[in-house]
Order: structure tokens, then C-alpha cells, then sequence
């Protein structure tokens, strides 16, 4: 008996962490304050619909149960066509679980606007996002860097994306630091995040844009005030410098690309991006040849 009721207890227990397991790195394990709100939310809606699902489904257990036919005291009523209490109840609780949803869903979206900034008495770091066939470039424009497939930031200190595409719209997304953002041609859109503690995270094109799609995902490296400040010291003592010219060898359409930095930007290179002063790619379509979507050497 002490056996099988020992196995009762740790099956669900073994299921339940099963089941968490593949919440590892994902919107369910948050390393920032948009993250954490958004998982938040997340919580609160499941439990508010748990509460209209649970009690549906025991309702009809029970009603299976009292009303099978060997059960002499349930009242067979052919007749019965309406109650009051039964409709205000049917119509009550799906009505209040709709108004606690809608409140949450208010409250969360003004809170977690992408444009809003957090609130930190340190000054924003400013990141200019480029998603490209198929890679993602990075520029800080305060350090007159830039970088592909690989982000750099300051733990602990906010950051304000302003993000465009080269391409086809596209989904930038950091799981672990929330609010996923479309970027899109011609037109620039902004995001504020904020890695809450040093270590590195994921980051991908959430929104399918051809074959090289697969490829198209980075890194998020959060790390101490003055380890970003090294970074940007080697980033401009080594690579290429990012002009026009370079930034056309980088448009094309490649994939798998590694981590690569460029020691200076042309100060008015993602201004003419939006603009389109500088032409967009038009698409995923390969067109003779076809795009370059092997993986590369270290990516």
C-alpha cells in the first residue's frame, strides 16, 4: 500500500517536470522585467481559464455519473426545456472569465507597450536592428560599432531597439526577454528590453521568410557594465569598417552567417535603410543560383 500510494505522488510529480522540462530558456524562464511581466501574464490567463475548465469538467463527471442508469434517484424530465438558474449560471461564468481576460489582456498591453520605456536610473543603451536575408545586423550607433548574429548589452541596463527590415517582414524575438516585434521595410518600429543578469540567450527570426530561414538566429550575450565596454574596445580595433559598399556585400542572401563585428558605421547607413534610399532585397525568391544557406565556417 505505503508503494503504490509513494507511486501516485511521484508519477504526477515526475510528469508535471517532464512536461516543464522544454520551459528551459523559453518564455516560461525570463531573465528580464518584460519577460517576467509577459510570463506573468501568461500565469494569470491559464489560471483564470482553469477555472471555467475544471469545473466544466468535473460537472460532467458528475453528471455522467449521477444521471447513469442505474441510478434510481435521477429524475428522468423529457419534459424540461428551460431554467433561469441554469442559464445564468452557463451564461454568468464564461461572461466573467471574458472580463477578467479583457482586464488582464488591457492592462498588460499598456504596461508592456514596445515604445514604453523601463524605468532605471541608467541611461538606455541605443541598438539599431537590420534583419537582412538571412541574418540579423546590429548597430550602435553611440559606439560606432556594429555586429552580425551576435548582440552584445549591458546586464542590468536598459535597452532601446529601433529595428527595420532589408528584406520581407520579419519577427524579432528574444524568448527569455519578451516582446517579440515585427520588423518591416521602409518603415521603423522600436522595442524596449532589459537582461536582468549576465549570461547569453537566444535569439531568432520568429516569422518564416524562405530557405534560409533555419539559419537566421543569434545571440544575446549580457555581460558587466565594463565587459561591454571591452567588447566595443575589440570590436573597433578589429574587422571591417561598415560603409555602403559593405553593407551591399552583406545584403546578399546568405545564411548560417557567424558572428562577425565591423570597427565603425556609416553614421547615416540605417537612416538610408528606412529610407530605402539604399534598395531593399526583394525577397525570399532565389532567382538564378539561388542563395548561399550552407552553414558557414564557426557559425
Amino acid at each position: 500500500m505505503r508503494a503504490g500510494a509513494l507511486l501516485l505522488r511521484t508519477v504526477p510529480v515526475a510528469a508535471i517536470g517532464f512536461c516543464l522540462g522544454g520551459c528551459q530558456h523559453g518564455v516560461l524562464d525570463p531573465k528580464g522585467p518584460v519577460g517576467a511581466a509577459e510570463r506573468t501574464i501568461l500565469l494569470n490567463s491559464l489560471a483564470i481559464m482553469l477555472a471555467i475548465v475544471i469545473p466544466t469538467i468535473v460537472a460532467t463527471l458528475a453528471f455522467a455519473w449521477w444521471f447513469r442508469a442505474s441510478n434510481t434517484r435521477a429524475r428522468y424530465r423529457p419534459d424540461f426545456v428551460y431554467s433561469g438558474k441554469v442559464e445564468l449560471i452557463v451564461w454568468s461564468i464564461p461572461t466573467l472569465v471574458i472580463l477578467f481576460l479583457g482586464g488582464v489582456i488591457w492592462v498588460g498591453s499598456h504596461q508592456l507597450d514596445p515604445y514604453r520605456p523601463l524605468a532605471s536610473d541608467q541611461k538606455p543603451l541605443e541598438v539599431q536592428v537590420v534583419s537582412l536575408d538571412w541574418k540579423w545586423l546590429f548597430i550602435y550607433p553611440e559606439q560606432n560599432v556594429a555586429a552580425v548574429n551576435q548582440l552584445v548589452v549591458p546586464a542590468g541596463r536598459p535597452v532601446h531597439f529601433t529595428l527595420t527590415s532589408a528584406s520581407v517582414m520579419n519577427v524579432f524575438f528574444v524568448p527569455q526577454l519578451g516582446s517579440m516585434i515585427y520588423t518591416m521595410n521602409g518603415m521603423a518600429t522600436q522595442l524596449h528590453l532589459q537582461a536582468d543578469q549576465e549570461g547569453e540567450f537566444a535569439g531568432r527570426s520568429a516569422m518564416f521568410s524562405g530557405d534560409g530561414f533555419p539559419g537566421m538566429f543569434f545571440t544575446v550575450k549580457a555581460v558587466p557594465g565594463d565587459a561591454f565596454d571591452g567588447w566595443v574596445q575589440t570590436a573597433q580595433g578589429a574587422g571591417a569598417a561598415l560603409d555602403r559598399a559593405a553593407y551591399a556585400q552583406l545584403n546578399r542572401k546568405t545564411s548560417f552567417d557567424p558572428p562577425t563585428t565591423y570597427l565603425s558605421v556609416d553614421p547615416h547607413l540605417f537612416h538610408a535603410i528606412v529610407s530605402q534610399e539604399l534598395p531593399p532585397q526583394p525577397g525570399p525568391d532565389q532567382g538564378r543560383g539561388g542563395p548561399d544557406i550552407s552553414p558557414k565556417p564557426g557559425g
